[in-house]
């Protein structure tokens, strides 16, 4: 059993449910999305809000943050950018004619996934869209992105002639249980990836080793080769929606309605870890220097030992849902549904693991001594040894 841990700081600014919590890239400032239709930015080393972002006509669902600039998208169907510094509203990104679920910035595109069942891409510095991905038969509800040098070899690079001038493909997840793969450059379709039963709920790409990760209400978690369009393995251990998703080091993490988190080895398939002591969905989660993070519906941020699965502690104090986590500088900022934003200290927990890790890298290195000595005696006598690893 964990120990339960009380808030450094507890910001209660916001008069709505926050829905999204953004970490700026050089870990100065954090963004906070709300029900209240607003958007607040603080700075990670006083704490205090430095910020507030007022002109969306609906909740915001959405936000993200640049070191220069936010962008938040709202239920109003409309994205918005604001200029850290001053406040202002810099741009309004009309076109949509729903709820605009999720926005995605990368390189100098916006991008933007709605309710209206489409996607879109968007010029940064402008407010004019510049294209439209229109195919899925419901709400597009996650998005990712990557450019074709990233996955694609020359000879296959030469077949998409047409999409030379860019490279850049959009990923979208939606709720009519399939996930497609556009040309960014054209709106384009390149794949449609089937097989899932559900909505699908969340996506992790890993592009240099070509793999897309998609988790969906079917239970199921899916790894899929985003050159050929191929499934490529079925994660089915989960009894319940399969909500978050996180990858490290070729382990893949997924928090689920079940109450659980599983921990995956991606190039077997093999479920290695179960996370348990959530008393209700797992809606969030991060990976940090050997420890698992947890945002559940029971109002309870969590850490686990990521190897052992043993909980180590655990963070009360929230009210309702935990929407969204961040960690940084050893602080843990966890963001609810009941409108508060909380700070935890857990400099405690990651000394204690840095500590735990020491000792298992030195008992590894002394066992890997011993088995060369083992091995070179065997050797020398005509004998082989066979070793199975196991849990």
């Amino acid at each position: 059993m964990g120990n339960s841990g009380s808030a450094v700081k507890v910001c209660t600014d916001h008069q709505g449910g926050i829905n999204w919590l953004s970490l700026s890239p050089d870990g100065q400032r954090l963004l906070t999305g709300s029900e209240d239709g607003t958007a607040r930015l603080w700075s990670t080393v006083d704490s205090q809000c430095h910020g507030h972002f007022q002109g969306h006509e609906s909740y915001i669902t959405f936000c993200h943050l640049e070191n220069e600039a936010a962008f938040t998208c709202s239920a109003d169907h409309t994205i918005r950018k604001w200029d850290v510094m001053t406040g202002q509203c810099l741009a309004i990104y009309r076109g949509h004619t729903s709820i605009v679920n999720r926005i995605l910035v990368a390189k100098d595109y916006l991008f933007s996934g709605s309710y209206d069942r489409t996607a879109r891409c968007w010029s940064v510095d402008k407010e004019k869209q510049i294209q439209e991905f229109r195919g899925h038969r419901n709400c597009v509800l996650t998005l990712a992105h990557y450019s074709s040098r990233d996955v694609l070899e020359e000879e296959e690079e030469e077949e998409e002639e047409e999409e030379k001038v860019s490279r850049d493909l959009l990923v979208t997840g939606s709720t009519d249980c399939t996930v497609k793969v556009w040309w960014v450059s054209s709106g384009r379709c390149y794949q449609t990836l089937l097989g899932h039963t559900g909505a699908v709920l969340c996506l992790i790409l890993d592009a240099p080793n070509r793999e897309l990760f998609s988790g969906s209400t079917d239970y199921t978690i899916r790894t899929w080769n985003i050159v050929t369009g191929e499934q490529l393995k079925v994660f089915k251990e989960h009894q319940g929606s399969v909500i978050c998703l996180e990858l490290v080091n070729r382990h893949l993490y997924s928090g689920s309605a079940d109450r659980t988190v599983k921990c995956w080895l991606v190039d077997t398939g093999e479920r290695i870890q179960t996370y348990k002591a959530h008393k209700h969905s797992v809606s969030t989660l991060k990976y940090h220097a050997g420890i698992l993070f947890t945002g559940s519906g029971d109002a309870c941020a969590r850490a686990f030992n990521s190897k052992s699965g043993v909980l180590q502690k655990i963070f009360r104090g929230h009210k309702f849902i935990i929407n969204c986590i961040q960690i940084h500088n050893e602080l843990l900022y966890t963001a609810s549904h009941d409108g508060t934003l909380r700070i935890w200290d857990i400099r405690g927990i990651c000394k204690r693991n840095k500590r735990r890790l020491k000792k298992e890298r030195s008992a590894q290195g002394r066992s890997s001594q011993k088995g060369s000595l083992s091995r070179l005696f065997n050797n020398k006598v005509g004998c082989m040894v066979q070793q199975e690893n196991g849990e």
